[in-house]
């Protein structure tokens, strides 16, 4: 498996928090955060093209190749809900890799007991709203602290892995019930994770 400590860096370190944060959206408000986030950061790509459209007259004539102007999309287009594509690095070991890693969190988050998961995000979720955004890595490094050190059963498992995955795991849940603090919440993990807090 690929080293974590050169996939939480610059560009990879997004990539990697974009990837678990977009597995299993269950909120249609939260998935609209994280794909305008995503298209923000250049993380994603609407692969559904729902986008603005240009201003293109779409007069009907005929184009100077013989085909009518496919320019603008048919109204009905624009029921599609976007599709966002991860915007993957070109070397395709690196992407491989993030890939690899981020689902591999995702598994590790998965075995973590939900009771545990569930009181420490209600735990964070109560300091973020009372405190300013400054304090919120903070409060994050506190409770992935406090959590690591009661145990959450996975030693067997690389413990820089685990406290990456818990991190991860509390930005979800916080940013699943509140997704207008997606945004930022998402700053404070990449702050976090990058400064190898979660390491």
């Amino acid at each position: 498996m690929a080293d974590l400590g050169s996939l939480t860096s610059g560009q990879n370190a997004a990539l990697l928090i974009f990837a678990f944060l977009q597995a299993d959206c269950r909120s249609s408000e939260y998935e609209e955060e994280l794909f305008s986030l995503g298209k923000d950061l250049h993380l994603t790509r609407d692969i559904n093209f729902n986008g603005p459209r240009k201003d293109v007259l779409d007069d009907g004539d005929l184009e100077t190749d013989g085909h009518l102007c496919s320019c603008i999309a048919p109204a009905d287009i624009h029921d599609i809900q976007p599709s966002p594509e991860l915007q993957w690095p070109r070397n395709q070991a690196e992407a491989a890799a993030i890939q690899q890693v981020a689902e591999g969190l995702r598994e590790i988050a998965d075995q973590i007991e939900h009771n545990v998961v569930a009181r420490a995000t209600q735990n964070l979720s109560k300091n973020i709203f009372t405190s300013p955004s400054e304090q919120w890595k903070d409060h994050l490094t506190q409770e992935v602290v406090r959590v690591m050190r009661q145990g959450v059963g996975l030693e067997h498992l690389p413990q820089e892995r685990v406290m990456m995955a818990l991190t991860l795991t509390l930005v979800k849940g916080v940013c699943e019930q509140a997704p207008r603090l997606l945004r930022t919440l998402f700053n404070t993990a990449l702050q976090y994770v990058s400064s190898g807090r979660a390491r």
